[in-house]
């Protein structure tokens, strides 16, 4: 059985990390170096999931400093590519959109985007933004604002696939209908329009506008 959602959409916007790809272990293995190399608490890394590493990084440095640790942390995750996988469900529906109605948006850097996209062979769109994009990443809205200017579409018009607190206030904050995928958080720390335990989880049916959204 399954459950419509009673309206049409113009394009929909993916996160990568968490939401299309598992790179948890590849993202665990560079960060606990980093901050074992720079000296901090094991704590450091609680909240940081669906941030742009610069703006983690820029917590946790002084300003004379953010240039290297960013530097190197970049290094690290650009050189850590290996169990990344697609979650289950995320290559069938992004396969069912045409490539004009579907854009990943994500807090990676572009080099890091294109090698996890890569990495873990999922089709990927013509479209990705990346904090190398906007001047202000997630949780502000700049980095789905610019996805959806580059297909030409409103943001309330768009859906978003998130699977962190900070990406979905983002996509809310551009005017999106927000789906939160459960995996790197649990369900009720996700505040979105709807919530689903995967993206298999998800039906799309094309129309002449467009596509609607049905869960199973």
């Amino acid at each position: 059985m399954t459950t419509p959602i009673s309206r049409t959409f113009a394009a929909a916007l993916f996160d990568l990390d968490g939401t299309l790809i598992d790179s948890t272990p590849a993202v665990n293995r560079s960060w606990i170096r980093w901050g074992e190399e720079w000296g901090m608490n094991p704590g450091f890394r609680g909240g940081m999931h669906g941030r742009p590493a610069r703006d983690i990084v820029a917590d946790l440095v002084p300003p004379d400093r953010f240039a290297a640790a960013f530097d190197r942390v970049a290094e690290l995750e650009l050189a850590d590519v290996a169990d990344i996988v697609v979650l289950t469900g995320a290559a069938d529906l992004l396969g069912s959109l045409p490539d004009s109605r579907r854009a990943i948006v994500t807090s990676c850097t572009r080099a890091l985007a294109a090698a996890r996209i890569a990495a873990a062979g999922i089709p990927a769109p013509s479209v990705v933004v990346t904090v190398d994009d906007t001047a202000r990443g997630k949780p502000n809205p700049d980095p789905f604002l610019e996805g959806c200017r580059r297909l030409g579409v409103d943001p309330h018009d768009c859906v978003v696939f998130e699977d962190a607190p900070a990406g979905l206030a983002a996509a809310r904050a551009a005017g999106c209908f927000t789906v939160g995928v459960v995996g790197t958080h649990d369900r009720h720390q996700l505040d979105a329009d709807l919530v689903v335990d995967s993206l298999a989880d998800i039906l799309v049916t094309l129309t002449p506008d467009g596509f609607t959204l049905a869960t199973r």
